[in-house]
């Protein structure tokens, strides 16, 4: 299928992907009375008499704000807030068909961090969870952690946290099938933003030790003048061995690659300079750093893309949903790192012994019962 052609079609002829509807009927004036004046008023004082009654007298309680200012869009870069609109739409589409959760877009006519983040204070009123999304490092952390402070209900950058969750996921099980231990590897990360420090930082959780992340100038040290204050927090935990140099460099000896740059920087010489049954995941868009045909050609033992026609699609939409579902049904006032390692054990978990292999390392989106599994180790986590 031509997606591009048929995708413009399909949004023109529905004019976006989501609605609004009823949940109550308005057909006779007593439905009127109960919906609105004069009955409406009972629930607006039982909230007054008890604030958090409003997570079950109305559809705050299942509904999740997704939220950008359109300055990293997909692979699309700085589009902004209009432009990014689609994505929102398909974002909240992905929150109701995998966790029937409500979700509405709302995008911002900012880039400035404290407007973004007394915008959407602001807002949060109206929603159980925050999710923020392609917003653009290293804005992006001081973002999501100021939200996390100041707000009630979780607040969660799936461009970061969603990615690192999955990607983790498809480690543990990759590691499985090559019969490799988690302590013991070393994993390079090609791109330093959002995605790469979030994976980073996840992997360490995870348990891995040896880790390296290269950016555009090379593998990052502690101190070096091109670091942005994430990446130096980043090179104070990593790249233990103190190695210079390029992503060139890094590859030699490593047994994990993981790509969140751009597309055709990683060549068939770099993969045969890892290590015995290297697991490679290039997963920039549209163009991956190394495509999985030269990355196999070149003795990689299990290939995860980013993209849903090749095996292993490492997909954030794996995990958002299920996420959001699992801390709402408790009323979680975040979503932790224990959370966050409990949903990568539960989505690893969702494949069987039986099914995994180099072709198999994630379930298919639509895979029956994935989504509640994830949801309700979260809740447990909470």
């Amino acid at each position: 299928m031509e997606y591009a052609q048929e995708s413009l079609i399909l949004h023109r002829k529905n004019k976006g992907k989501i609605q609004i509807s009823n949940k109550v009927p308005l057909e006779t004036m007593d439905d009127l009375a109960l919906a609105y004046t004069p009955g409406v008023a009972e629930p607006c004082l039982e909230i007054v008499r008890n604030p958090e009654a409003v997570f079950d007298l109305t559809n705050r309680g299942n509904t999740v704000a997704v939220i950008t200012d359109g300055s990293a869009v997909l692979g699309l870069g700085n589009i902004g807030p209009e432009a990014a609109i689609p994505v929102m739409e398909g974002k909240c589409a992905i929150f109701k068909r995998f966790a029937n959760i409500d979700a509405l877009p709302v995008v911002l006519k900012t880039n400035d961090v404290e407007e973004l983040v007394r915008t959407i204070y602001l807002l949060s009123s109206n929603y159980a969870g925050i999710n923020l999304e392609d917003i653009s490092a290293p804005r992006c952390f001081e973002v999501e952690e100021r939200l996390r402070d100041i707000c009630s209900i979780p607040v969660f950058h799936d461009d970061q946290h969603g990615t690192a969750i999955v990607a983790g996921a498809a480690l543990l099980n990759a590691l499985k099938v090559v019969n490799k231990k988690i302590e013991n590897i070393k994993v390079v990360i090609n791109g330093a933003g959002s995605a790469g420090i979030a994976i980073g930082k996840f992997l360490l959780c995870l348990g891995v030790k040896h880790l390296t992340l290269v950016d555009r100038f090379g593998i990052i040290n502690k101190g070096d003048k091109n670091n942005n204050s994430a990446q130096e927090k980043m090179a104070q935990v990593t790249n233990i061995d103190n190695r210079v140099g390029s992503l060139k460099d890094a590859l030699i000896g490593s047994d994990v690659f993981i790509g969140v740059s751009i597309g055709n920087i990683v060549s068939q010489e770099m993969i045969r300079s890892m290590n015995k049954d290297a697991i490679v995941f290039p997963l920039a868009n549209p163009t991956p750093e190394i495509s999985r045909e030269d990355a196999l050609k070149a003795g990689a033992a299990i290939v995860g893309t980013g993209v849903s026609n090749l095996p292993n699609q490492i997909n954030n939409a794996l995990v958002f949903p299920a996420i959001f579902k699992g801390a709402i049904d408790v009323r979680a006032k975040q979503i932790t790192a224990k959370m966050e390692i409990a949903a990568a054990l539960a989505l690893a978990n969702t494949v069987s012994e039986k099914e995994l292999n180099a072709l198999y390392i994630l379930p298919n989106i639509f895979k029956e019962g994935i989504h509640q599994k994830i949801a309700e180790a979260v809740s447990k986590a909470v």
